[in-house]
């Protein structure tokens, strides 16, 4: 009997977990876009905080313009454009990043880079005001690999958001 529990003692411990964060899903579907500042053709980072996490999107210089687009404007990741996942240890707002001085809390616990996909950009003139324009960003196939090399599969982030710009 004793050899019995001694073994499932050791399995028991065998099977725990390491302490090493398991992210299940990555989900911003729901969560605004964000940005520093007033959007222009020259914004080029972009994010979403969901409380202790963040995507970040980095646009290639010149993707945003004021016309409108013909086709879908498209970027790839991690060639052109960059997304990551960021995991904080407390909760995050925009001054993190916009702050001319980001501040030192919270601190990052993981960091994820888009290791494939694409950015879709479409821009739409608005039919009200010719000045202004519609951007609608899309994220495609984005797939995240975390430092062990495990692919995150379970992300629902298709939807990156809108803003307008103005202009001529």
């Amino acid at each position: 009997m004793r050899k019995s529990i001694f073994i499932i003692v050791c399995l028991g411990l065998v099977g725990c977990s390491d302490g090493e964060l398991q992210i299940e899903t990555i989900d911003f579907d729901e969560v605004a876009l964000d940005f520093c500042g007033s959007a222009t053709t020259q914004t080029e980072l972009f994010f979403k905080l969901n409380e202790f996490d963040a995507l970040i999107l980095n646009l290639d210089n010149g993707l945003i313009r004021n016309e409108p687009s013909n086709d879908t404007i498209r970027s790839a990741i991690p060639g052109g454009s960059q997304v990551r996942y960021r995991l904080f240890d407390d909760a995050v707002n925009s001054s993190y990043f916009c702050d001319a001085v980001p501040p030192v809390t919270p601190g990052v616990v993981e960091e994820i880079p888009g290791e494939a996909g694409e950015v879709l950009i479409y821009t739409t003139q608005s039919e009200t005001d010719t000045t202004e324009f519609e951007h609608v960003i899309r994220l495609k196939n984005v797939s995240f690999v975390n430092d062990a090399g495990e692919r995150l599969t379970n992300i629902s982030v298709d939807e990156f958001g809108s803003f307008v710009t103005s202009g001529n």
